[in-house]
């Protein structure tokens, strides 16, 4: 029997490789605390490590199946089977599946919660930030505690039936993959209709930018609702550091709140002049707890809508380039905005590629991805409504993977069983990306990501996968209390187990709940839910809706006001840059005015004429770059973001209307972008 561990190494290694890129992009190593990174990144690699190594799991099970066949008819002459080229030894999955899948577990239900609502808990002590983070979680633990304590009663009810260790592990993993399997049906409800969609209206000349002008007018008010918030929250930390002064019992968690808050938000706070009737009574513990934990998610949510607002706003500037250039005769890119890049992309992603990319052949591109997508799409929705009937075999996943299997066809196995799981991933988790639920969590690339939010993807990715991949075997007829046939099985599924105890759980909920897929498929792609969430009041990008108009003209005003506003920046920043040069070289601006000049008029000038107008234009440049101090303060204000995750990191910026006469504030916030944000998990502890 051959043995190779290379293939298995390479998707072991690839799957860490992925999990560090995408931590990478997503998150921010150096502004991250340690802990945080370490959780997240093996929260990602082991979801990543079950999806790359499910497929050699299951050709390694058709060989030993293959075998197992052989052995029980071999006098009937029967040929021997062939091992497949990532055939390893029979310990080596199940111990992996073990440490993979429960060290996941312990991360998705016990540490990842704690560490999530320990970040955010205000208070000052870390028995106090513990305590808070057991309460906050208790939604979370009573989910899970009340189904297994509903299946400990069934099993305690139920005669004959005996708890031991197996059993009890059991019963934990099936609650843990029935909570899976109710999201992932509502995950793949969504995007096994949305993501052909998607991609077929992304495909429409226009279609993009609209939708884009719609988000941009309900982020700008959320935008703002953000900075309202922050707003008060300073007018109350005003109130308390006039009331707790140092000496106070509470100075020292005072000042643990004001450092979570940037330098300039701090400036602008002691500039507050608060109401006469403000108490200026010093607040209790309790109320600086509070205090400190809405301090906290204020800051996170305006610095969420701020990276969302930069990165959209380079969006849409890139989306208009876009429809402009597709008119353009010299077919050469023009960008309103000169982009950065590397040289090795200039050169190969030069104006011309570039054009006939994106104006050209991208929409084809994106409506041969629509159409593979809306194939996979439906041939996923049948395997789900079909897999559990035996004979005749109406999954097509499953007659795809007999037909290779009755070849000894390993390989086609595993690019098979590699593709259906990088959809069914690409769904669930594209979905999980884009929803915001209760607008707590934004992933957001160019290291925009908080902590907050990237424990929280930690923590689907782990609850997710899981429960994916064993409905992908029920899928491929390799869950044998699917198909009611005994058969070997993949090692994975003897690691997950089975819930033998409990009949209702292994014969109807997971068997029959994903057909209702196909429920929310056809509710999706009627666009029910979105129908009803814009009756409810809650705006959605339907096509037919006056308010859906009304919102795509507020957005494109919003974008063309701030539009204006960098053309004015860089205008003045022009202006600055001019004036400097004339300052440092006086000959060389006088020879090119004198040049200038004369090519425009020819009347030829006196020597004071020359010398007066040269002074009077110096004099109106240098008034014109000090009157634009103030815009250009709130124009860098409103476009830090970009800034920032131009430079790989984030600085939180305000958004505020800045008094015009206070040009100091320009150059604090300047100072505090060079500097990185402190950590922020146990920081104050």
């Amino acid at each position: 029997m051959k043995m190779s561990v290379g293939p298995l190494v390479t998707e072991i290694v690839l799957a860490f490789c992925l999990a560090s890129t995408l931590l990478y992009r997503y998150g921010n190593i150096l502004r991250n605390h340690i802990i945080v990174t370490i959780s997240v990144l093996i929260a990602w690699y082991f979801s990543l490590l079950i999806i790359f190594v499910l497929p050699l799991d299951v050709s390694s099970t058709v060989y030993r199946q293959c075998k197992e066949l052989n052995i029980t008819t071999e006098n009937n002459g029967t040929t021997k089977c062939e091992a497949p080229w990532s055939n390893v030894p029979d310990n080596v999955f199940p111990n992996l599946w073990r440490i993979v899948y429960w060290a996941s577990q312990c991360l998705t239900w016990l540490i990842l919660p704690l560490m999530q609502s320990y970040i955010k808990a205000g208070d000052f002590t870390v028995r106090g930030k513990l305590k808070s983070a057991l309460i906050d979680n208790a939604i979370y633990y009573g989910s899970y505690l009340f189904i297994c304590g509903v299946l400990l009663i069934y099993i305690a009810l139920k005669p004959g039936l005996d708890l031991d260790g197996q059993k009890i592990k059991a019963i934990a993993s099936s609650a843990s993959n029935t909570w899976g399997l109710f999201l992932l049906v509502l995950l793949l409800g969504y995007a096994l209709v949305e993501v052909p969609r998607g991609l077929w209206n992304a495909s429409k000349p226009g279609f993009t930018l609209q939708h884009s002008y719609f988000k941009a007018s309900k982020l700008s008010l959320e935008k703002c609702e953000a900075e309202e918030t922050v707003d008060d929250i300073l007018e109350s930390l005003r109130a308390a550091s006039l009331a707790i002064r140092a000496g106070h019992p509470f100075y020292h968690n005072l000042e643990t709140i004001f450092q979570k808050v940037p330098i300039e938000l701090r400036e602008r706070m002691n500039r507050r002049q608060l109401p006469d009737d403000t108490p200026i009574d010093p607040p209790s513990e309790k109320a600086l707890i509070r205090l400190h934990r809405q301090t906290i998610k204020a800051l996170q949510t305006l610095q969420r809508t701020e990276t969302q607002w930069a990165i959209l706003i380079e969006k849409i500037f890139y989306l208009e380039d876009i429809t402009k250039n597709q008119l353009s005769h010299d077919r050469r890119f023009k960008s309103s905005y000169s982009n950065i890049r590397p040289l090795f992309l200039r050169i190969f992603y030069n104006p011309t590629v570039e054009w006939y990319w994106q104006c050209l052949i991208k929409n084809y591109v994106k409506k041969v991805l629509a159409i593979a997508a809306g194939c996979l799409s439906i041939a996923v929705v049948w395997s789900e409504v079909t897999f559990f009937n035996e004979y005749p075999v109406l999954s097509l996943f499953a007659q795809f993977v007999n037909l290779a299997t009755a070849k000894n066809d390993y390989l086609t196995i595993e690019i098979l069983s590699t593709m259906i799981i990088a959809y069914l991933c690409y769904c669930a988790y594209s979905t999980v990306l884009k929803i915001r639920l209760l607008n707590l969590y934004y992933l957001a690339p160019h290291h925009q990501t908080d902590e907050y939010s990237l424990i929280f993807s930690g923590m689907m990715l782990c609850r997710l996968t899981p429960p994916m991949c064993l409905n992908f075997l029920g899928l491929i007829h390799m869950d044998s209390h699917i198909i009611k046939t005994h058969i070997l099985e993949t090692h994975y599924t003897q690691v997950m187990g089975h819930m033998d105890v409990i009949s209702i759980i292994s014969d109807g909920f997971n068997i029959y709940f994903p057909m209702a897929i196909l429920a929310f498929c056809l509710a999706t792609y009627f666009s029910v839910g979105s129908r009803l969430l814009s009756v409810l009041g809650f705006q959605q990008f339907l096509g037919d809706d006056e308010l859906t108009t009304d919102l795509v003209d507020e957005g494109k005003e919003l974008i063309q006001r701030e539009r204006r506003k960098r053309q004015r920046a860089e205008e003045s920043i022009t202006r600055r840059r001019e004036f400097q040069e004339r300052c440092n070289n006086p000959s060389v601006t006088a020879s090119r005015y004198r040049t200038s000049r004369q090519s425009v008029d020819v009347r030829p000038l006196r020597r004071d004429d020359s010398t007066e107008s040269a002074r009077a234009g110096l004099l109106h440049d240098f008034e014109s770059a000090d009157y634009n101090t103030s815009t250009t303060f709130n124009t860098t204000n409103s476009y830090g973001a970009n800034n920032a995750y131009e430079r790989g990191g984030y600085q939180t910026r305000n958004f505020y209307d800045l008094d015009n006469d206070d040009t100091s504030n320009y150059s604090s916030t300047m100072n505090m972008n060079n500097r990185s944000p402190p950590r922020r998990l146990f920081d104050d502890v």
